[in-house]
């Protein structure tokens, strides 16, 4: 039996007539890749072991524009070009007869990904604030890409990157909405009015995602193999990145942060960096101000509680798979969560903002 968002016999078909090499002789196993709570990735093995890792949108409801398949493609073609750390991609299906939905192929990429707290304590404390240096050295790399050079200029229009943002995930708010949420509300019009103050920022390649368990580390050492999850990718200001990984980033003594399911209780484990210190080696890396550092923190507050209630709608209708799926009471409870986080941001700063 095909597994749910898959349809192996035609999949196989579809790989060769694409001129990948592939072994026939047996049918495709296929077998859903834990963490993603967007994408749906499955790792998709032939006769002779060779594997690949296929990403599809999510099922049932999508948000518009957010799970582009051709769009991740061209990042990961581009990054690979100039020797970022990403899975190289091998194909892009948008004919939806094969599997029921676009899909891309890339390489299977062997290594660790910390995912939750179990894994994050098997790390020795010296190699914890390793991984904590390459996480924020890769993301500084990232975003020293000349986007022309990646052949990725046209990938968004940079200028008004974090008011669109804001007007985007408040028509997202609308769209997948299934309560509502004052805090929400009072968010979305602090951020319409605070977007205003914002100062001219570098323009740099965005992932738009960026966390512990977006990345695999290499199998024997504490360093970035591989930088994972594309679909938000765009261009942007730099500080979007950084405050994305702050609201992930849970630590010691968090109170309303700790009870956001999300990367939760990852990075609190002995060695990890605190947010501060994430701050403090990013701006040192890459020279960057972080002028709209507080503002870029409320918006990913406010874009993540959207894309929690979107994970919460596909839950409440039986089709969320893979992170998420039968955890409504947590959704439900996320969004909430981090509407309330981003007030306190505005109130607070980035880093007592988050700590509340």
């Amino acid at each position: 039996m095909d597994p749910d968002g898959l349809r192996l016999a035609p999949l196989a078909a579809w790989i060769e007539a694409s001129g990948l090499a592939i072994d026939r002789r047996s049918d495709l196993r296929a077998e859903l890749l834990a963490g993603g709570r967007s994408n749906i990735s499955y790792q998709i093995v032939d006769a002779s072991g060779r594997d690949w890792v296929l990403r599809r949108p999510p099922l049932g409801h999508i948000l518009p524009s957010a799970h582009d398949m051709d769009r991740e493609f061209r990042v990961l073609t581009g990054l690979s070009r100039v020797g970022f750390p990403v899975p190289q991609p091998r194909a892009l299906c948008e004919d939806e007869s094969v599997i029921g939905a676009p899909f891309l192929l890339m390489d299977y990429v062997d290594g660790r990904v910390i995912a939750d707290a179990e894994a994050a304590a098997l790390l020795p404390p010296l190699e914890a604030s390793a991984v904590c240096e390459s996480l924020v050295d890769t993301l500084a790399d990232l975003h020293a890409i000349d986007p022309m050079a990646a052949g990725l200029e046209s990938l968004g229009r940079p200028e008004g990157y974090v008011e669109r943002q804001v007007r985007r995930w408040g028509q997202q708010w609308e769209l997948t909405r299934t309560r509502d949420l004052p805090d929400i509300e009072r968010l979305a019009s602090l951020l319409a009015e605070r977007v205003d103050s914002l100062v001219p920022a570098p323009v740099s390649i965005v992932h738009g995602d960026y966390r512990v368990d977006n990345t695999i580390l290499a199998p024997a050492d504490p360093t970035v193999r591989a930088v994972l999850d594309w679909e938000m990718s765009t261009l942007g200001d730099p500080a979007m990145d950084l405050a994305i990984m702050l609201v992930y980033w849970t630590q010691a003594g968090d109170g309303l942060r700790g009870a956001v399911p999300v990367a939760q209780h990852i990075t609190d484990q002995p060695g990890f960096w605190s947010r501060e210190q994430i701050v403090e080696h990013y701006a040192a890396r890459t020279g960057n101000a972080l002028e709209n550092l507080e503002v870029c923190t409320a918006v990913a507050c406010f874009k993540l509680a959207v894309i929690m209630e979107s994970i919460l709608a596909r839950s409440l209708q039986g089709q969320q798979l893979g992170m998420g799926a039968g955890e409504s009471d947590e959704m439900r409870e996320a969004t909430q969560a981090l509407a309330a986080l981003g007030l306190r941001v505005l109130d607070d700063g980035p880093i007592r903002g988050l700590q509340a």
